[in-house]
């Protein structure tokens, strides 16, 4: 279906309540259409400070239709500059590399590897968009798909920078494979038992900076929320619930759903797609309001002249200052904008623009909102110079704002340690050591010691 007619098609459903009369037939789930004006909950006065981010890849997911490449190709070196403007130097600044498909085999894996490498060697923190995203024999084996998810949690966990895996994508939505999961056989299965997969990985492997989740798109059909959440809730139960990091929002007030707003009404749909999926969806899943929530996805595309640079900058900054003001209500953690740059700028498709660069890595003013919001709203974690003690046949390293270290004896590598205090034991013969230390907010330093023979 095209994206304009899926859209009205959704409204006159939300509307109506055409499709729900399973719902009214069981009070067991819920109807989430309260709290549909910000001015309907006050926001708590404990606001959380939020751990920012961006999409850098400029490929969007295209709804109902298929990829379309980018006009301009990457340029790393200007990449990385923007990001550079956009990362306070005593803050994490996350990037989600998106489009992961598994359908992609090996090639794909390698490639984000790479992708993963010249991030985090830069600095930053990396979240992988673990797409399921089948090819035709694929489909439905969901046996091979976990497997393919162990192999992942393997190959980029042991990364302290790789901080997060997102597996599936937007499962609930089952009209649009090339953006999102759920159209997909299995797709539900997949993001139960991923989840399970992954975290079980993770814990079998130590990779404790590593956090599990996944994402909810706002928002489809009554009927197939119904659908989804049950799902979840009947065939995924503790097990999942338990192996979850986190849960995540994907949401485009004025753009997807709903497709318009008065001016200001972006706030109002935030608030709503907020206290729809915490107190309404979730819950049916056993979801706890305990496990932290993240913005995955949130944005405004441009495509002048009905959608002017101007209009995306005051949208951008009425969002994020919005979850910044519902951080509290919601127990929301990380805010991720969709995305750094426009795939065409020339294009009348604004699905092409949601950059807040154009194509040619020029900035549009939402850029420097963005820059402004994330000094003033983000996680600031200041590094303190770490020291470390050696003792007979043992290494500790101190500091404030650690975030892992590895340790390495007369050049050879030990371990890495992700818990503070930060140790390791030595053999008697060691000479030199070196510790590699990396920080909260991205950053890392490296120095050695010289070891004392032991009397």
């Amino acid at each position: 279906m095209r994206r304009a007619a899926w859209a009205t098609a959704l409204l006159v459903a939300l509307a109506t309540g055409h499709g729900t009369a399973s719902a009214q037939d069981d009070a067991s789930f819920p109807v989430c259409a309260r709290n549909l004006q910000a001015d309907q909950v006050p926001p708590s006065p404990e606001k959380r400070p939020l751990r920012f981010g961006i999409t850098p890849g400029v490929q969007t997911g295209q709804l109902g239709g298929g990829a379309v490449p980018p006009r301009l190709p990457e340029d790393p070196a200007k990449t990385l500059g923007a990001l550079g403007r956009l990362k306070p130097a005593d803050a994490p600044f996350v990037l989600r590399l998106h489009r992961f498909f598994w359908s992609d085999g090996e090639q794909g894996v390698r490639d984000f590897l790479a992708l993963k490498d010249r991030y985090t060697r830069a600095g930053y923190f990396v979240e992988l968009q673990l797409r399921y995203h089948p090819n035709a024999q694929q489909e439905g084996d969901i046996a091979a798909w976990t497997d393919h998810v162990r192999d992942v949690v393997r190959r980029f966990g042991d990364d302290p920078r790789v901080v997060a895996i997102q597996v599936t994508n937007e499962v609930n939505l089952t009209f649009s494979p090339d953006s999102s999961d759920g159209s997909y056989a299995r797709a539900k299965d997949a993001l139960i038992e991923g989840v399970i997969a992954a975290q079980a990985e993770k814990r079998r492997l130590g990779y404790r900076q590593l956090q599990i989740g996944f994402n909810w798109a706002y928002r489809s059909t009554p009927d197939e929320e119904r659908a989804f959440w049950e799902y979840l809730r009947d065939h995924g139960g503790p097990r999942f619930v338990q192996a979850l990091d986190w849960i995540a929002l994907d949401v485009y007030p004025g753009t997807f759903f709903p497709p318009v707003n008065t001016p200001g009404g972006e706030r109002d749909a935030l608030v709503n797609a907020m206290s729809a999926l915490r107190e309404c969806y979730a819950p049916v899943a056993g979801i706890p309001a305990t496990v932290p929530l993240h913005v995955e996805e949130n944005g405004f595309p441009t495509s002048e002249p009905a959608r002017t640079y101007a209009r995306q900058a005051q949208i951008a900054e009425n969002m994020i200052r919005t979850f910044h003001d519902y951080s509290g209500n919601y127990n929301l953690h990380d805010y991720r904008w969709f995305n750094l740059r426009d795939g065409d700028s020339t294009s009348p498709n604004f699905q092409q623009q949601y950059g807040i660069m154009r194509d040619d890595y020029t900035p549009k003013p939402a850029f420097d909102v963005y820059a402004r919001l994330v000094g003033e709203l983000g996680v600031h974690t200041p590094a303190a110079k770490p020291r470390m003690a050696l003792r007979c046949g043992r290494a500790t390293v101190t500091g404030a704002g650690i975030g892992s270290v590895d340790f390495f004896a007369d050049g050879r590598r030990l371990a890495r340690d992700v818990t503070p205090p930060f140790r390791q034991r030595l053999k008697r013969r060691t000479r030199r050591v070196t510790a590699r230390v990396v920080f909260l907010q991205g950053a890392g330093t490296r120095f050695t010691h010289r070891a004392r023979a032991c009397k």
